[in-house]
């Protein structure tokens, strides 16, 4: 089952418990730390068009994916190295800023699902994210590219955090593959 939430009250626990599980292994780094991720929940929940997405297996969360209306003169942007061109800045455009799974749920389409769920009923004309290359030792960034997203720059958010891979993809995919797994 797929939920979707505009309001953070009501999925704050939830969405800080899943990411407490999937980063167990990175929470020491100040960066992965559950209360800079609240920091960071906190702000992007705060800002325009944010929603969440949330999977359920029974009453069990198995991962989520939220996202926000980026203006064009958005700090998003102006991270960029090397900047992009104000046809890709003044598009309108939603960044998917999280995207957790479970472990035990991986590898079954379900990050998919949640994705394009997410991306359904947006009115935004284009989609980006930023990708740890490093991540899965690069497969994060091919499932992405599967799913229709292409390199377009990168920008390091924090200090202490790593320098991520920008994507940028249409929201509409009218040639996507559907069975691409996440």
């Amino acid at each position: 089952e797929l939920r979707h939430a505009t309001a953070i009250d009501g999925v704050w626990s939830t969405l800080i418990d899943v990411y407490a599980e999937v980063r167990a292994d990175r929470l020491h780094d100040p960066h992965y730390s559950v209360e800079r991720y609240g920091e960071r929940l906190a702000r992007h929940a705060a800002e325009p068009g944010w929603e969440v997405v949330i999977g359920f297996d029974g009453s069990e969360p198995v991962g989520y994916a939220y996202a926000n209306t980026l203006q064009p003169d958005d700090r998003w942007w102006r991270r960029m190295t090397p900047p992009l061109p104000d046809s890709d800045t003044g598009t309108p455009t939603i960044a998917v800023k999280e995207i957790m799974l479970r472990t035990s749920w991986r590898g079954k389409g379900i990050a998919r699902r949640i994705h394009d769920e997410l991306l359904s009923a947006r009115p935004e004309e284009q989609v980006t994210l930023l990708v740890n290359p490093l991540a899965g030792d690069g497969k994060v960034k091919a499932l992405y590219e599967a799913w229709g997203y292409r390199e377009v720059s990168s920008q390091q958010p924090s200090m202490d955090g790593p320098v991520l891979t920008a994507m940028l993809r249409p929201i509409r995919q009218p040639n996507a593959t559907a069975d691409s797994s996440g």
